[in-house]
């Protein structure tokens, strides 16, 4: 009864773990990509910086758009001189207000003024050098949206790959806890028949019990790999399990084992970006040094009584400013602006260099990764053949049960790491696609 409960209990694990649940879900890298690219947190992130750094650039049209304000004023005042200039705004004035005693003790006064406003800029040099800083600085953002929207589809395939990479390692034991069991099998007939001892037996049953716990391990890296792919997509898992519609290959196709870093990559492009908006900072700064030139206007209104218009004016201007001595605080940020536009140059060399490094690593290492493929491969295909050999004459009585064992567990091996080399150069070559796109 016992018996029959544990494997009813181990069917609903396996079913619900892969594929034959509910909770597991079926997904292709298709479908993967499109649910990043609408859901990733990191890419809606880098939109969202964008979307500020344009709204900084629509801010710099304030350098050729008017400003433009109302206003409504109420007062009331005894002061001389007030009371005097609000009769004379509301064009009220008579002979009796020059009474002197009037002038000096005026009675109490009232005034509403009615204020339309206009500034308008002409002239300012140091604002033009802005407002391009600000341009080349939102497309820096664009850019670098635009690379790390890259990034994490090349971290989803790679994340797609180890989840395949799990399913293989769990099939692997499967079929490795098969083979233990059908041995363990085989080995407590000899025993039963007088021909093995009882620490063979022993060792049989503990190989069974490794492999048990390396399966259960597989096992919680698929929901590992599951859970990462949830997170990157930005889905509640709720602990269902994602099965990949397609198994990870076996074998690899000759890639690209050159390449070059490319003045096109968006990172790259969004660095030559930045240092274009700091040296349009620093000329700007050069530029405020100059003086600026600027329109304004004003139609007003007065009354004594609320919102009345008996009397209206207007005012039309130019003013020329220059700032001839600020405290130095020109020069200081003249300087700042120098120094930050160096620095713009000299991290750019430092990441162009850095990045054609990165490259010719990757190169290297895609060669190796190739090498071991063949390597692993040619292993795996010897290992197989000795432990069939092995098995063979440890059926005959002429090998030893360790020595069995040994072999069954090269086998193993030799076959995880065939294909945790595949998954190596694949995504090697996928990420030398990435340094040179």
């Amino acid at each position: 009864m016992k018996k029959i409960k544990f494997i009813l209990f181990a069917g609903t694990i396996l079913c619900s773990v892969f594929g034959f649940g509910q909770d597991t879900l079926a997904i292709s890298k298709s479908d993967l990509m499109q649910r990043l690219s609408d859901n990733n947190l990191q890419i809606k992130i880098a939109s969202a910086t964008y979307q500020a750094a344009l709204a900084d650039y629509h801010q710099s049209r304030a350098l050729f758009l008017p400003t433009l304000s109302a206003s409504h004023t109420g007062m009331v005042t005894t002061n001389p001189l007030m009371a005097f200039g609000s009769k004379l705004n509301q064009a009220v004035l008579t002979p009796m207000d020059f009474n002197p005693d009037l002038l000096n003790s005026p009675v109490r006064t009232q005034n509403f003024a009615t204020t339309i406003a206009i500034q308008q800029p002409l002239i300012n040099i140091d604002g033009l050098y802005e407002r391009q800083a600000a341009q080349y600085t939102m497309e820096a953002y664009r850019l670098q949206a635009e690379r790390t929207k890259e990034y994490l589809e090349l971290e989803v395939s790679k994340s797609y790959m180890q989840l395949q990479m799990a399913y293989k390692a769990v099939q692997v034991y499967k079929k490795a806890k098969e083979t233990a069991k059908a041995n363990l099998k085989l080995v407590a007939a000899y025993f039963n028949q007088g021909l093995l001892q009882k620490t063979d037996v022993l060792n049989v049953q503990v190989r069974v019990n490794e492999i048990e716990n390396q399966l259960q391990y597989a096992k919680s890296n698929v929901q590992n790999a599951s859970d990462y792919l949830a997170f990157l997509i930005h889905q509640e898992n709720n602990g269902r399990t994602f099965k990949p519609s397609e198994e990870l290959a076996s074998t690899i196709s000759v890639a690209m084992e050159t390449g070059s870093l490319s003045e096109n990559r968006k990172d790259l492009q969004a660095l030559n970006q930045s240092t274009e908006a700091y040296s349009k900072m620093l000329q700007s700064s050069k530029m405020a040094f100059l003086p600026r030139l600027n329109a304004f206007g004003s139609y007003e209104m007065y009354d004594k009584n609320f919102l009345g218009t008996s009397a209206k004016g207007y005012l039309v201007g130019a003013q020329l400013s220059w700032t001839l001595f600020d405290g130095y605080k020109s020069i200081g940020k003249f300087e700042k602006a120098k120094a930050a536009s160096q620095k713009a140059i000299f991290e750019k060399e430092h990441y162009k260099a850095q990045s054609q490094l990165e490259v010719n690593k990757t190169i290297r290492q895609l060669k190796d990764a190739e090498n071991k493929v063949n390597l692993s491969q040619l292993a795996f295909e010897q290992s197989q053949e000795a432990y069939r050999i092995r098995q063979n004459r440890f059926t005959q009585g002429l090998e030893k049960t360790t020595d069995l064992l040994q072999s069954e567990i090269q086998m193993i091996q030799k076959e995880l790491e065939h294909l945790q080399s595949v998954f190596d150069y694949t995504f090697t070559n996928q990420y030398l696609q990435f340094l040179t796109r």
